[in-house]
């Protein structure tokens, strides 16, 4: 089956993807350019649970992919309102 020969590439990628953004994140110039790679890293790997749900046919693995992404999500507002009073009282 196709399906059986296409997932397989498609998890190596977005491995590989993650890797490469955990990377941004660690040497990010800016935290702004470090939370955005964060971002990108957790929204991966929510995409490739669920990728690896429907391969497996395992539903819990995407029941607990979308807290994590909500989770994340409340993250980001948290840290831009952070961010930005930061850069009210600095200014």
């Amino acid at each position: 089956m196709i399906i059986d020969m296409v997932v397989p590439v498609i998890i190596l990628v977005y491995t590989i993807s993650i890797i490469l953004v955990f990377i941004r994140a660690v040497k990010g110039p800016t935290i702004g350019d470090q939370v955005l790679a964060i971002d990108t890293m957790t929204y991966a790997v929510v995409t490739l649970m669920i990728i690896v749900a429907i391969y497996l046919k395992e539903a819990i693995l995407v029941v607990t992919a979308i807290p994590l992404a909500l989770w994340i999500y409340a993250l980001d507002i948290y840290i831009a309102k952070y961010l930005e009073k930061k850069s009210e009282i600095g200014g």
